[in-house]
């Protein structure tokens, strides 16, 4: 008889803060409001909860010209443009911004060293919303750079004063390279090291070194998060860059028994955005391929929490 299939659950995993928040802003807002309540672009890049929200109301558009007049609309945890917020101002939109506290700091930052007159370059991904929101807050001449290699074709005429801000949800070990690549380039830039890069982000990706890469390493590794999730694709990264087979599932439905195979050992984790219920369904969907042990991974308890709006509060 074969050994039962060992599972290592990571800890921390799921829910941040910042997700808490945003989806605790739709639902309180659906019971004070009504339904339907407008949100722009998915609250987190999440299937399940946002299909959630639809079911109690919510209905997610591209951008605000989808909002019929009048109607409660609601930024998503990733932030937004002044363009976005003016745009509902000059409509009157009754609205509520449920980016995350740790993405607006990093808005502030940007604008505080604008207005000091230096360019801002974001370490960010290109395309992402938080990236475009944060570009979208800074009124100042700014740069996007994704790797260390962007460092060096960066165009800055010489004696320029410099600074950096990062996306909240970047790789800590990317990031760390190519700041370096910053400080090499640009002794005198200014920045926050790795503070802007957010506690839980750097927790879960510490959890999943601790499972792919240290002695309590797993055969295969699996992160439940959406495709779109950029933390959630940084973990399984990290995984794969520790040569441990890695998958990045939706749901369990998206787990392949062929995946177990010679495997003694799973590591399971949840990328910030992914409910503990989707984590659940993995561990039951393992249970029926393969008698299962799972132990919790000891780690950083998080006790972060984050207040809703003033309008919202009872």
């Amino acid at each position: 008889m074969s050994a039962p299939l060992r599972v290592i659950l990571a800890q921390p995993r799921g829910f941040c803060a910042g997700v808490d928040r945003a989806i605790a802003i739709v639902k309180q807002a659906l019971v004070k409001y009504g339904a339907p309540v407008y949100v722009r672009h998915e609250i987190v890049h999440n299937k399940f909860v946002v299909d959630e929200l639809k079911s109690l109301g919510a209905i997610f558009v591209k951008e605000l010209d989808e909002v019929p007049d009048g109607a409660h609309t609601i930024f998503s945890a990733h932030g937004v443009s002044d363009a976005v917020e003016d745009e509902a101002k000059r409509r009157a939109l009754p609205y509520i911004d449920a980016a995350c506290p740790l993405v607006t700091k990093v808005h502030r930052e940007g604008q505080n060293h604008a207005a000091q007159g230096e360019e801002v370059i974001l370490i960010g991904h290109k395309g992402h919303p938080e990236v475009e929101g944060t570009l979208g807050r800074i009124h100042g001449k700014t740069h996007l750079v994704a790797t260390a290699d962007d460092v060096g074709q960066l165009d800055i005429a010489p004696g320029a004063s410099l600074a950096y801000v990062t996306q909240t949800t970047l790789s800590v070990d990317d990031t760390r390279s190519i700041i370096d690549a910053l400080m090499d380039r640009f002794p005198n830039i200014q920045g926050p090291d790795l503070k802007d890069i957010c506690y839980a982000t750097q927790n879960r990706q510490q959890a999943v070194r601790e499972l792919a890469c240290s002695s309590q390493r797993a055969d295969l590794l699996l992160v439940i998060g959406g495709k779109n999730s950029s933390n959630s694709n940084r973990l399984r990264e990290i995984g794969a860059d520790c040569d441990v087979p890695s998958y990045l599932i939706d749901d369990a439905d998206a787990l392949d028994p062929a995946w177990l195979d010679g495997v003694a050992t799973v590591g399971v984790t949840a990328g910030a955005s992914a409910p503990e219920i989707l984590v659940q369904g993995v561990l039951d969907r393992l249970g029926e391929l393969r008698d299962t042990t799972i132990e919790i991974l000891t780690g950083i308890e998080e006790n972060m929490h984050f207040k809703l709006p003033v309008e919202l509060r009872d």
